[in-house]
């Protein structure tokens, strides 16, 4: 075994050990810490990425060398190195896009607590996408939670983040109550853990017709409660509460990121234990796809009535959710190819939104209104050009990274052809005329040229250089995934291809 091949397991025991670490560390320090432990990672991750793809196989890492089914491991391979590579330098970037504003909401004393659930966070994200034991997922789905939910009520001066928190809270438990259900009973008809052992054991009871509706009431609870909590409609009443009371990197964390570590898992999980071919044919994938198909539209509809910048932003997150769950729901190859690229997609577009929202609120005085940000474009023109950015590739404008998405959904519901495949292709089109019908007037307002834009303003904050260095990245990005996607999606494909 490589050097390279040691990476991941090493880099889910350091953000652990980060967490410790950082909460008994002073602040500054421990902020230090936890962003440079973050880039440290991403270059680990880096590594492993270049080495599965040139390879284009996965392989096992075994905890204390015991084999299965009796130890526990992970399972790396070119997809779950692109995903592992997006966490730590995603998180990296939001956290030093929202410096600014974790100085201004968080108590002064308390940011090194902040920085520990940083690091944790990071860690429970590696570990939904390398593991490949189910008890294993619980446990880190678990601490998702509760990070997830400290990263809502860290606002300490917020009744409304405390609420939200609460709110966050017990929907999450009630997915995880689900999907801990789902294991107890695959466990028990199994006698399995790791994914490999329950795909053959699954398998075969298909083939013979054995517990076919246990099978089929535990990947509707599987299903449900990883859609549950990751905000998928009309789950998702929780979400724009909790996103527009957290502070700003806590909303790009939170709506880039924490959802989409669940969906991952999803995938593997239907991939490695049911597989693709058994999953299509269970009503549980129309399930998700009409919830897919609903969420698009009525994110929508309920962004296009928001006069808050960030739940605006909230609502759109749950139509972009819509878009992953309309490509699973496809059931075909293509349909997954184009729920990944979303998953890329989202995580780089929303808290580059959050990143430039935020940011320009804080130097508005605080308020998200839209009244409240007329001309803000203007005024600090690097922020009015992030959020313009990000604006277009919702809408899914060409050269921008969400174009990727649109295109690769309607190009996979053109092969599914059917009801799914027209109802995905008026779904598109629909959500795209109600993103453009909310993102062009917000543009217009923030690059206003109306009397009220000429209110005073906050001077930019002490952290002014690293939201700028973390908006030029976050359009790196954005432009690099619009102009190859096509690449990507080639890393994408070859990486489900190795989840079997």
């Amino acid at each position: 075994m490589t050097l390279v091949q040691n990476f991941p397991f090493a880099a889910i025991m350091m953000c652990l050990a980060g967490g410790v670490t950082c909460a008994a560390l002073k602040p500054r320090i421990a902020r230090i810490l936890a962003l440079t432990l973050n880039i440290l990672i991403a270059g680990m991750m880096a590594a492993v990425l270049s080495q599965t793809v040139s390879t284009g196989e996965s392989y096992r890492y075994m905890m204390g060398h015991f084999p299965a089914p009796w130890g526990n491991e992970i399972r790396i391979g070119p997809l779950e190195a692109l995903m592992a590579l997006m966490f730590p330098l995603l998180t990296a970037v939001i956290l030093a896009g929202g410096m600014q504003n974790i100085l201004e909401d968080v108590e002064p004393g308390k940011t090194r607590l902040y920085a520990a659930v940083i690091c944790l966070m990071t860690a429970s994200l590696l570990a939904l996408t390398f593991t490949n034991d189910l008890f294993t997922a619980y446990v880190f789905v678990e601490i998702n939670t509760l990070t997830s939910c400290a990263l809502v009520m860290v606002r300490y001066r917020s009744g409304m983040a405390l609420s939200a928190a609460i709110r966050y809270l017990i929907m999450s438990l009630l997915g995880s109550g689900l999907f801990l259900i789902g294991l107890v009973i695959l466990y028990d008809i199994t006698g399995h853990l790791l994914m490999e052992p329950i795909g053959s054991a699954v398998r075969t009871l298909a083939d013979t017709g054995e517990y076919a509706f246990p099978l089929t009431i535990t990947l509707g609870l599987f299903s449900v409660g990883l859609a549950l909590k990751s905000a998928l409609w009309p789950f998702s009443t929780w979400l724009p509460d909790a996103h527009a009371s957290a502070t700003t990197a806590s909303s790009g964390i939170l709506s880039g990121l924490v959802l989409k570590g669940y969906i991952i898992l999803l995938i593997k999980m239907i991939y490695r234990m049911m597989g693709l071919e058994l999953v299509a044919a269970e009503g549980v994938i129309k399930l998700l796809f009409a919830m897919g198909i609903g969420a698009m539209i009525a994110g929508s509809l309920y962004a296009l009535r928001e006069k808050d910048i960030k739940r605006m932003l909230a609502y759109s997150s749950i139509a972009q959710v819509g878009y992953i769950f309309a490509g699973i729901g496809l059931g075909t190859e293509a349909g997954m190819v184009s729920a990944c690229i979303q998953i890329l997609v989202h995580a780089v577009t929303k808290p580059l939104l959050f990143c430039a929202a935020g940011n320009m609120a804080s130097q508005a005085g605080g308020g998200h209104r839209f009244d409240q940000l007329r001309g803000m474009g203007r005024r600090n023109p690097l922020l009015g050009i992030a959020f313009a950015a990000g604006a277009l590739s919702m809408i899914g404008i060409p050269l921008f990274a969400g174009f990727a998405t649109k295109y690769y959904l309607c190009q996979a519901a053109i092969r599914a052809a059917g009801v799914k495949g027209i109802l995905t292709l008026a779904a598109v089109v629909v959500s795209t005329v109600l993103n453009a019908l909310y993102y062009i007037p917000a543009l217009q307002i923030l690059f206003d040229r109306e009397p009220e834009a000429a209110k005073a303003v906050r001077a930019p904050g002490r952290s002014a250089a690293l939201t700028a260095a973390a908006v030029v990245v976050f359009l790196a990005l954005q432009f690099g995934l619009g102009f190859f996607f096509s690449r990507i999606a080639g890393i994408i494909t070859t990486g489900l291809k190795t989840l079997i």
